[in-house]
């Protein structure tokens, strides 16, 4: 059985020290160049960043796997969808 195309795929983008709106920004322009079902980890230290980022995925048709906190950094898994609302 072959993978899903894009399955196996896992990006990384740091947007620490950017504030609203520019993490959902540049979320959605990297899931844009992404194959569905690839996943994108994302750091951020802005404090809506969880909350922008799980309306993001709602509304966009992505899958928020995990949110990960620490003292002042959040970490957000992302799935990109199917369709990705793009």
């Amino acid at each position: 059985m072959m993978p899903d195309e894009g399955t196996a795929r896992e990006e990384t983008l740091d947007t620490s020290g950017l504030h609203c709106p520019m993490p959902v920004l540049l979320v959605k322009r990297r899931l844009r160049r992404m194959a569905p079902g690839a996943r994108l980890t994302v750091q951020a230290t802005d404090p809506l960043a969880e909350l922008d980022l799980a309306n993001f995925c709602r509304e966009e048709g992505h899958v928020l796997l995990s949110v990960g906190k620490d003292a002042d950094r959040v970490t957000v898994r992302i799935e990109r969808g199917r369709s990705g609302g793009l």
